[in-house]
């Protein structure tokens, strides 16, 4: 009976706020959109840690200039998104991964790192040859910096990662591809654990905070606005930046 009573009474507490150890700024999905993401760094307050959601390549037109900008700062903690993941794919197995990852705003990244000649649809020979000059032209510094990338920051009471977590899973314990692509109970089921989820993936019109979620992709690829939430133990403050 007391079992029953107080599992009920976790389905009804409400959520405490977003409180990490030590102030952060979390950052939405940059898809190449570097001049949003330098004016948005300088509206971050200077005792609050930077933490980047992923996806900082496709779809943009600078997605090269992003992977420098935010590889060359130490202060800022970056986590992996389905976007690093596919070009990843595609830097190990051109002739599989290669077209999906070109349809889903791989061109763009190319044109970035002046890999030029390349289209949606190529043979396998040259998508190798893509991948290749592709190689080169990152470097393999930045190549292994990418590759690194962690996918997920706890701090406190928040959880930051790019896509979603499973919400009957501790935190610690997510699996990669939840993180990185997101779970299907994520918007649908409640945390009962009372830890934040801060995320991006998932474009929404405004970036804001409900029900233990805290969603911060505006799409700055499409809309112009690049998103970031200031949590510091009181109400979430938004920033934007506009291109």
């Amino acid at each position: 009976m007391l079992s029953s009573l107080f599992g009920r009474f976790r389905r009804r507490a409400p959520f405490l706020p977003p409180t990490p150890d030590t102030p952060i700024c979390v950052i939405g999905d940059v898809h190449g959109c570097v001049v949003q993401l330098e004016k948005l760094l300088n509206k971050v307050p200077q005792d609050h840690r930077i933490i980047l959601v992923g996806d900082y390549v496709d779809r943009g037109e600078c997605s090269a200039e992003v992977l420098r900008l935010i590889s060359a700062r130490p202060d800022i903690t970056c986590l992996k998104g389905n976007h690093e993941e596919m070009m990843l794919r595609f830097l190990k197995d051109p002739l599989e991964q290669g077209p999906r990852w070109l349809r889903y705003g791989g061109l763009q990244t190319l044109a970035s790192f002046d890999v030029r000649g390349v289209r949606a649809e190529m043979t396998g020979d040259e998508l190798t040859e893509c991948r290749d000059r592709f190689h080169v032209a990152m470097g393999d510094t930045l190549y292994q910096w990418v590759t690194g990338l962690k996918t997920w920051e706890m701090s406190g009471n928040v959880l930051v990662v790019h896509a979603g977590a499973d919400p009957n899973v501790p935190p610690t314990d997510q699996s990669e591809k939840t993180l990185i692509w997101g779970h299907p109970s994520f918007q649908k089921t409640i945390r009962r654990d009372g830890v934040w989820v801060v995320h991006g993936h998932t474009i929404v019109g405004e970036a804001g905070a409900q029900k233990g979620r805290i969603s911060i992709d505006t799409g700055a690829f499409a809309t112009g606005v690049l998103s970031a939430v200031c949590l510091d133990g009181g109400e979430p403050i938004f920033l934007t930046a506009q291109g």
